[in-house]
């Protein structure tokens, strides 16, 4: 079992060496680089990939994860422009606090190395109008504070905040519903989705099919509560009408009790989950994109083929594992005969392209103090009907939407991170999130990265210049601070990090995709023998989504229950501590 032991030790100092932290990051594919002897081979070093190499590393195997980016990491690598350093995907994570099982399964991934620093109470405010006219409404962490504090904003409307809490507290539970549905055997976990016994015991499956906007709406009447509540949707890419409210619940609950950032960024991920696969002997190589997935004359995946150069380069292992989505491994990867088989074909069909978006990283001269940045994420409606707003918004020309932006996520990676000072003195930054249609930029998709041309560029400049128009209004020290502005497109998240139509959280998180039957479809195990799937797809969106999918993965491929020998390992653990104590 990879939680046989304790793995945690006291935490080494930051390590910020560019070239220290480069030998482990940037480890670029050669075929002298590969083990011998290896018993996975895992597609993309995002969480899922990584999680589920290390796990199967703890229990003594060799794992090779190959990624087609130069930086391991996923949506977990930073990147640097100007002397500023920028995180791409992981913003804040809840449920860290040490007494909860997911914080002590992280730790014991990266062995107690990577540290975790709280955000401040107002973990999230929202913002409805326009920064500086519009009303701002705020987020406070912990149980008791978020209720009362919300009561306090909206004081005649008590009733319906403790009942949506409340319900969002009972059908929150299904997380571990999910797990459960998903590990049980295939003909169990169908029988139970076809015949309505799952949502008779389970509040999550029995609320999958309600809309977050339905739910809200009978909960009140009044517009700017209803947005307030349903303001986390962006952190699932789906629109309130067309969002179900079982997952909106996970959402609200994950973050309830506040956020996290990891100490040192969000590389920091990745620098202390390679070397646990390492000292196992196995590798993590960059700039390895993988072109198939090869399979036996009996249809056994059996390794994988990497582009080096013009060349292709063949690595076999008995376990392939794919973190690169459902997409990707069914339609690209797979062979041609195997892609048009119908246990291929079935799960496609379950799941359609998630939301794509567009980032603008925006590097500033100047500490938080003195620009006036927060910790807090702040996430900005222009108009308080949410579904009406992006409708609009998805509907227009692209043209249109460049100037009529509907939500905007506004967050400083600099002003969450205790070492950034210490690291880049002087310096702050501000990541900025909208959503976009991959439609829009589409027609510019086999053009060379950053050389596509200047209609691109200017449809890029629109979008921009509209966002930085409102996040200047929200922090208007920062206005003639700005020394570096960068942009990312849909096109943009597609050549970085593989994801196919620029989308931000795998495949699409509707109503569809959490019903049970669905549910139970999207597991690790595929139809090709020794192929597997990791990551996002598996469970949910997200870092802690992602991870869940790793754990599952591993626990098909080691065929044993980890959460079951993670669970003992905590509370055995636990034992420990408390004896110490007393």
């Amino acid at each position: 079992s990879p939680f046989s032991a304790d793995s945690r030790r006291p935490p080494a100092p930051l390590v910020t060496d560019k070239d220290v932290r480069k030998k482990v990051l940037k480890q670029v594919f050669s075929t002298a680089k590969v083990p011998e002897n290896l018993d996975a081979v895992v597609i993309g070093s995002g969480i899922g990939g990584l999680a589920t190499a290390v796990l199967l590393s703890k229990a003594g195997k060799r794992v090779l994860v190959l990624e087609q980016h130069g930086k391991a990491g996923g949506c977990c690598h930073t990147f640097s422009e100007k002397g500023f350093e920028f995180d791409v995907g992981i913003h804040y994570v809840g449920r860290l606090e040490e007494r909860f099982l997911a914080r002590f399964l992280v730790d014991q991934l990266t062995e107690g190395q990577l540290q975790w620093t709280k955000m401040p109470p107002v973990f999230d405010a929202v913002v409805l109008g326009e920064p500086g006219n519009g009303k701002t409404y705020r987020l406070y962490s912990g149980k008791k504070e978020y209720v009362e504090e919300l009561k306090k904003q909206f004081p005649d409307e008590a009733v319906a905040i403790e009942k949506f809490v409340a319900l969002v507290k009972k059908v929150a539970q299904g997380t571990t519903h999910m797990v459960i549905l998903k590990m049980l055997p295939m003909p169990l976990a169908m029988f139970l989705s076809r015949t309505g016994l799952l949502a008779w015991f389970s509040p999550f499956f029995k609320m999958a099919s309600r809309s977050l906007t339905d739910v809200v709406s009978e909960l009140t009447t009044n517009e700017e509560l209803r947005a307030v509540l349903s303001y986390i949707f962006p952190t699932y890419g789906v629109v309130p009408a067309s969002a179900s409210f079982a997952l909106h619940a996970i959402l609200v609950h994950h973050y309830m009790e506040g956020g996290w950032y990891p100490r040192g960024g969000p590389s920091e991920i990745a620098f202390h989950t390679i070397p646990v696969i390492e000292q196992a002997g196995g590798a993590v190589l960059t700039k390895a994109p993988v072109q198939s997935i090869l399979v036996t004359a009996d249809g056994k995946a059996c390794g994988v083929s990497v582009k080096k150069g013009q060349e292709l380069v063949n690595i076999f292992a008995p376990v392939v594992i794919s973190d690169a989505g459902i997409f990707n491994t069914y339609e690209r990867l797979l062979p041609a005969e195997i892609r048009a088989s119908l246990g291929t074909q079935t799960p496609l069909r379950l799941v359609e392209h998630g939301l794509a978006g567009f980032s603008v990283f925006v590097g500033l001269r100047g500490s938080k103090e003195e620009l006036g940045l927060e910790g807090t994420n702040y996430y900005v409606y222009p108009h308080q009907d949410l579904d009406a707003a992006m409708n609009r918004f998805f509907s227009a020309s692209r043209e249109e939407a460049a100037e009529n932006i509907p939500m905007l996520y506004i967050t400083s990676p600099s002003s969450k991170d205790p070492s950034w000072q210490e690291r880049y003195p002087g310096k702050s930054t501000l990541c900025i999130l909208a959503v976009a249609r991959y439609e829009w930029f589409e027609e510019w998709k086999d053009e060379t990265v950053q050389k596509r041309g200047a209609e691109y560029e200017s449809l890029k400049d629109a979008f921009v210049e509209s966002i930085l128009k409102i996040v200047l209004k929200l922090y208007p020290g920062a206005e003639d601070k700005i020394e570096c502005v960068s942009a990312g497109t849909p096109l943009t998240t597609q050549h970085y990090l593989a994801s196919p139509q620029g989308q931000m959280y795998g495949a699409h998180h509707g109503i569809a995709r959490m019903q049970a039957a669905t549910a139970a479809m999207l597991r690790p195990q595929t139809s090709v023998p020794n192929l597997f799937l990791t990551g996002q797809d598996v469970f949910l969106c997200g870092f802690m989504g992602a991870l869940q999918g790793a754990i599952l993965c591993a626990s098909a491929v080691l065929q044993r229950n980890l959460y079951r020998d993670g669970l003992r390992l905590w509370q055995s653990s636990r034992e420990n501590h408390a004896k110490k104590k007393v």
